[in-house]
């Protein structure tokens, strides 16, 4: 199999090195328009590069699969041209729905899989916080913030230089598509929201650094949620809590706590016996579920399984954020 992965930025560096280490017959061709990035991916990894698609043409088969790891701006275009010459797709977060109902229907004809990325669910602990979640029986609130200052994403380049230095891409935004996908999964479709924006730092953006507000979902769970680009020091911090059940996280694979009602007292969920981490990024972030991820698109297309998150399902969630962004009050 000839895999292509068409952007050669941080994140399809890490797709390839995910790859490499789940499929060691695999072929994997990088494309990406800066010639750098090709040579740097060449020598790294040890992989064939193009700065043009058109220059590996010869290289592709019917049966490829293309990851699409470019600018999101760049995602449609590419997404649907892989599908129309029949390869199976799996997409980093779009944050638009560009194309999204025609896209949607070139998939069905083409009978190709189309994975759209969301890799928290793919997560140990978030898994294990959405299965005791579905078997609580009480109605629950939650408090949610999830935060890093923005230079800190991506501290070997400028914020400047990379989408989330956009507007239309925005850093908070793209926070909002990672995590409502696993809260809406956790605690129902939501039913009405409430926010607030503004900005609190001097960074040169066009846009809001920080979000608060409150979800209503359908069932009756409340949440109070953060986003922002504007905490010194990364955060994730999770509290559930209710008449049956109350859980703690702060994001880190030992981080996970349940109260025992019966003792009162905090256990800690143990769910690990090792962890792969990444020192460029914050101690919170894991390379496991990345892997996950990639195992389970090659599974649904070994398989033909349907994904568990489609793009019928990203259009809701990108659906709330533009409301979010749209209708919050601006302090």
């Amino acid at each position: 199999m000839n895999i292509v992965v068409f952007g050669l930025g941080s994140m399809g560096k890490r797709r390839i090195k995910k790859i490499k280490s789940l499929m060691h017959n695999a072929e994997i061709i990088g494309i990406d328009i800066n010639i750098e990035r090709c040579k740097d991916v060449e020598k790294e990894f040890g992989v064939t590069t193009a700065s043009k698609e058109e220059n590996l043409l010869q290289l592709i088969h019917a049966d490829d699969c293309a990851f699409v790891c470019t600018h999101p701006k760049m995602h449609a275009e590419i997404i649907m041209n892989c599908l129309r010459n029949n390869r199976h797709v799996f997409t980093e977060l779009n944050l638009q729905k560009d194309c999204y109902r025609e896209i949607i229907d070139l998939q069905k004809n083409s009978n190709k899989v189309l994975f759209q990325s969301c890799t928290p669910i793919f997560r140990k602990e978030i898994a294990y916080v959405s299965k005791l979640i579905g078997a609580t029986k009480c109605k629950l609130n939650y408090n949610y913030h999830v935060g890093q200052y923005l230079p800190d994403w991506h501290p070997w380049e400028s914020y400047k230089d990379f989408f989330v230095g956009e507007a239309k891409y925005n850093a908070c935004r793209e926070i909002f598509a990672i995590e409502l996908p696993w809260l809406i999964r956790a605690f129902g479709p939501i039913k009405e929201f409430s926010f607030v924006s503004g900005t609190n730092t001097k960074l040169d953006l066009n846009y809001n650094d920080n979000y608060m507000g409150c979800f209503i979902h359908e069932n009756g769970t409340k949440g109070q949620i953060e986003v922002d680009v504007i905490s010194r020091k990364p955060i994730r911090n999770l509290e559930v809590y209710g008449e049956e059940l109350h859980l703690f996280w702060d994001g880190k694979p030992d981080g996970l706590k349940k109260f025992n009602i019966e003792a009162k007292e905090l256990e800690t969920i143990s769910l690990y016996n090792q962890v792969i981490q990444d020192s460029r990024y914050s101690d919170f972030i894991i390379e496991d579920m990345y892997a996950e991820e990639i195992k389970c698109f090659f599974d649904c297309v070994h398989k033909k399984l349907i994904p568990p998150y489609t793009l019928e399902d990203d259009e809701y969630t990108l659906t709330i954020i533009d409301r979010i962004e749209k209708e919050s009050r601006q302090i």
